[in-house]
C-alpha cells in the first residue's frame, strides 16, 4: 500500500478563519498550506505542538533559546556554495555561447545548402565526360 493523502475538513467562525487568511497571506502561501505545516509540526513532534502568542514567545526567549533559532554555518560552507554559484553561473554563460554558435552554424548550413551537388544530379546530363573508378 502506497502513501495516500487524506482530506481533514473542520469548521472554524468567521474571526479565526480570517485571522488563518491573514497568517497565509503574511506567508505568501495558500490557506490549505498553513493548515498542512500546522498538522506536519503536530506530526512531527507527536502532537505536543503547543500555539502561544508573540508577546509570551518573546518573553520565554529571553531564558532560552530565541525564536526563530539561529543557526552558524562555517564560512567553508558559505565560500563552497558562492564557488558553486559562480561555476553554475559560468557553465549558463557557455551553454549559451554554445546554443548561439550552434544557431550560426545551422544558419551557415541553411545558407551553404545551395552550394551542394547531389550525385544523382550528375548522373542524366549527357555532355558530361563519364570517369570510371577502378
Amino acid at each position: 500500500m502506497g502513501n495516500k493523502n487524506k482530506t481533514i475538513s473542520f469548521r472554524v467562525n468567521e474571526d479565526a478563519f480570517e485571522t488563518l487568511r491573514n497568517i497565509a497571506e503574511e506567508r505568501d502561501i495558500s490557506l490549505s498550506a498553513v493548515f498542512r505545516d500546522y498538522v506536519d509540526t503536530l506530526v512531527a513532534h507527536d502532537g505536543q505542538v503547543r500555539v502561544i502568542p508573540e508577546s509570551e514567545l518573546e518573553s520565554m526567549g529571553e531564558g532560552g533559546a530565541s525564536f526563530p533559532p539561529k543557526i552558524e554555518v562555517p564560512k567553508s560552507f558559505v565560500r563552497e556554495h558562492e564557488r558553486l554559484e559562480l561555476e553554475a553561473d559560468h557553465l549558463r554563460e557557455q551553454l549559451e555561447e554554445h546554443k548561439r554558435y550552434v544557431n550560426y552554424l545551422r544558419e551557415q548550413l541553411e545558407d551553404e545548402n545551395d552550394d551542394v551537388i547531389q550525385l544523382e544530379d550528375l548522373d542524366g546530363e549527357p555532355d558530361e565526360p563519364s570517369f570510371r573508378l577502378g
